[in-house]
């Protein structure tokens, strides 16, 4: 009886996650690109900030990117905040000090759980711009991205843009499926805005004014995360302007970064992300992922009921043929807009690794520490 009931209730949640990816593929779609205007005259003062720790490696070409940006220098602010780092990230950043980058540094003597949400803090009450762009210290982008950011900013007259965010540099398989998997979250971000109910959004590539931070009081009240320095202020940005939040559907807004080298760091980030689901105040949302995660559930509990039930293993098959189809149709315009739909070919396998792996992050992002940056945090 156990096992009929498990089933009939897989085919029940099936048809409900291929409602929610068909709803997800509307809301992609109801997003306009967006065309930066010929030769626009910018007003925007601009500060971009970055958090960094132990970033040496990669500080430096970051920087790089945003010094060569193709938008007005006396308009560009840029700062970063050095998190403790007891390497060279420090120094490095010091050697770009006559292009005009600010270097600050956190000196907390009292231990936190969230060192970043405190760096892009202090950075924004230091800013003198307008528009607060955020990023990552090992982030990649191209000449055209901050004056696109900018240009939207400007014409569509939104408090917060969401920057699209793509894996780059992909060395072995495992990162190559890493990059789809992403693309499947940046896609969920997108289409969320682009049907009124954002959800997600990614710190390495977002754009606010420094006026609606300070009205809502920037990061407190999610400030006990290691995590949500972007979902959870995009959520109190929703909360008070839901309808003044845009995504950049440009690609030349693409800002790159890149996959994790192994499971551990992979683990240990998905962690860190999945720890702030459960703070949403929205509980429509925190809803939706249980029941995502409750029907990966159920496809493992059909495979192991076929012992007990012949019919099991055939429903299993047929339902997650129809995830596999449904995830297809959603990723194949997100991966042309990302240019990677040459990975699609790995999404079946990805999709049977989702279903045990959504299981486990799902315990084990609201459960225990992790470590992040050499730190353990919860």
């Amino acid at each position: 009886m156990v096992p009929e009931i498990i089933s009939s209730l897989t085919v029940l949640f099936t048809v409900i996650y291929v409602s929610v990816i068909l709803y997800l593929i509307r809301g992609w779609q109801r997003i306009t690109p967006f065309k930066v205007p010929t030769d626009p005259a910018f007003t925007t003062k601009v500060s971009v900030l970055i958090a960094a720790r132990n970033e040496e490696k990669n500080i430096g070409d970051t920087l790089s990117d945003i010094l060569r940006q193709n938008f007005p220098s006396e308009l560009l602010e840029i700062i970063v905040v050095d998190d403790h780092s007891n390497d060279r990230t420090a120094e490095v950043i010091r050697s770009f000090r006559d292009q005009g980058v600010i270097l600050l540094q956190l000196n907390e003597s009292e231990p936190l759980n969230s060192y970043k949400k405190k760096a892009i803090t202090e950075a924004i009450h230091y800013a003198s711009g307008e528009l607060m762009v955020a990023t990552d210290a090992d982030c990649r982008m191209g000449p055209d991205w901050l004056r696109t950011i900018v240009a939207m900013y400007e014409e569509k007259e939104v408090k917060l843009i969401s920057g699209p965010v793509v894996y780059d540099q992909e060395k072995s398989f495992f990162e190559r499926l890493q990059t789809l998997e992403f693309l499947y979250l940046i896609g969920l971000g997108a289409a969320g805005i682009g049907n009124g109910r954002s959800s997600t959004c990614n710190g390495a590539n977002l754009a606010y004014s420094k006026e609606v931070f300070l009205e809502l009081g920037g990061f407190q009240g999610i400030d006990d995360l290691a995590s949500g320095d972007d979902e959870l202020f995009l959520h109190k940005v929703v909360s008070r302007y839901p309808h003044q939040i845009a995504f950049c559907k440009n690609e030349d807004a693409i800002v790159y970064t890149d996959a994790k080298h192994t499971v551990r760091s992979f683990v240990s980030q998905r962690r860190r992300w999945a720890s702030k689901s459960t703070k949403y105040k929205n509980k429509s949302l925190v809803m939706l992922g249980v029941g995502i995660w409750f029907f990966n559930l159920l496809l493992v509990a059909n495979l192991l009921g076929a012992v007990f039930f012949k019919g099991a293993l055939s429903i299993a098959a047929y339902c997650i043929a129809i995830k596999i189809l449904a995830e297809y149709f959603f990723l194949v315009p997100v991966s042309r807009f990302a240019k990677r739909t040459n990975y699609l070919i790995y999404l079946p396998l990805l999709s049977i690794i989702h279903i045990l792996y959504l299981i486990y992050i799902g315990i084990a992002g609201n459960s225990g520490t992790y470590q992040w940056k050499g730190r353990e945090v919860k």
